[in-house]
């Protein structure tokens, strides 16, 4: 098992939970909370045998308040937070996320929770853009994937006036999926993501990258085609046909395409 210093990874059968582990710091990301993330991520994409994960922060306070940035390295391009490579994993990994939300999700902590598949909060959950307020802005997936959810004059609304919503307010603008009182939450992200497992992961994954594809330009069209790709040379029997046709070094039959 890997060990991480930001962030505790659990593995229940099928699920993963991925929690955030500073508390302290309101769990915000800093540089090695993002490296280890995107690595815990990467581990989920390529294990077989994980079909879902939770996404979730430590405690019953916060789920995540955005970046922590070190203003002596801040302006080091090296140093500069990889969250976009961490909202890019979630994004496009074809395997389900569902998002935990256990207290507050601010900036880049409401952009985290958008940015997954589905979201359930604990009844006490706030979420909020404070951007405008600090100097700050994120005029990619924090507004694209916000637009998208909320639609477009809630989510100006969010960014532009810097509001608090309580979890029953997210669920009304439909920012999140399901409010459930504090203790139940990590019993019913589990729930739900294993259900979410009993469901086939090719057409899951063909989904995500449906849903996802016209944001991610050529890499989102790339994955949407490879998805198909293997959904009609596996199952086909036309691929099967032809693929046999040209090992076989003849011309392939129609009439097997179908028969």
């Amino acid at each position: 098992m890997i060990e991480y210093t930001d962030i505790a990874v659990a593995t229940d059968g099928p699920v993963v939970t991925i929690r955030i582990d500073r508390p302290e710091a309101g769990n915000k990301f800093r540089h090695q909370t993002c490296v280890e993330l995107f690595d815990a991520l990467q581990r989920f994409r390529l294990d077989p045998a994980s079909r879902a994960a939770v996404l979730t922060g430590t405690g019953e306070k916060f789920f995540c308040i955005g970046g922590e940035h070190d203003e002596i390295t801040s302006l080091d391009q090296s140093q500069v937070l990889p969250i976009v490579d961490v909202y890019q994993a979630i994004d496009t990994i074809p395997k389900p996320i569902v998002a935990a939300v256990n207290g507050f999700a601010v900036g880049g902590g409401n952009v985290l929770h958008t940015v997954c598949d589905l979201s359930i909060a604990a009844d006490h959950a706030v979420f909020r853009q404070v951007g405008p307020m600090v100097g700050s802005f994120d005029a990619g997936y924090g507004s694209w994937y916000l637009e998208d959810t909320v639609g477009r004059k809630r989510a100006k609304e969010m960014w532009y006036l810097n509001r608090k919503y309580s979890a029953q307010q997210a669920l009304h603008m439909g920012l999140v999926n399901e409010v459930v009182p504090a203790a139940e939450l990590p019993a019913r992200a589990a729930e739900v993501a294993r259900e979410l497992t009993s469901r086939s992961p090719m057409a899951l994954g063909a989904l995500k990258s449906a849903f996802s594809g016209r944001h991610n330009g050529v890499s989102g069209q790339a994955r949407m085609a490879h998805d198909q790709y293997l959904s009609v040379y596996l199952t086909t029997k036309e691929a099967h046909e032809v693929n046999d046709a040209f090992a076989e070094r003849r011309q392939p039959d129609p009439e097997r395409f179908w028969s």
